[in-house]
């Protein structure tokens, strides 16, 4: 993945604390979580891989959505927004898309309040940690 395409962060605290703050930074920016994949034990029972914990967060926040889909139907095909919690070695890296990296080719302001929503729920999300940078870290 490019660093042009996603926000990211890697921390050192508990896999499923990550996911349990980052759920509430997207519930204070009007995200809900639609879906909750956990690629690790899909892995485990459909080939017998084991790999590290990895989610994936189907995530929607409804006028923000339904926005997009008046300007644009299509855009469907990028919904629900999707947000990685993953292991990488003893710490834990979540990352964003970033909207205006993917959503670049619906004419509207939408995508604009949509991108920043997602930098909300990371200023959020670095606060729950007590990290003093709240600047958007590109995927690396």
């Amino acid at each position: 993945m490019s660093n042009s395409q996603g926000l990211g962060r890697t921390l050192s605290i508990d896999f499923n604390t990550a996911i349990d703050h980052l759920t509430e930074a997207l519930k204070t920016e009007g995200f809900g979580v639609l879906t909750n994949i956990d690629i690790q034990a899909i892995m485990v029972n459909k080939i017998g891989t084991e790999m590290k914990r990895y989610r994936i967060l189907g995530t929607c926040n409804p006028p923000l959505a339904h926005r997009a889909i008046t300007a644009e139907p299509s855009i469907g095909l990028l919904l629900p927004c999707s947000e990685v919690v993953r292991e990488t070695g003893d710490r834990v890296r979540v990352e964003f898309m970033d909207p205006s990296a993917v959503l670049g080719w619906v004419d509207d302001d939408g995508v604009g309040a949509s991108r920043q929503r997602f930098v909300s729920v990371w200023c959020v999300f670095g606060t729950v940690w007590g990290h003093d940078n709240h600047r958007n870290e590109k995927l690396r």
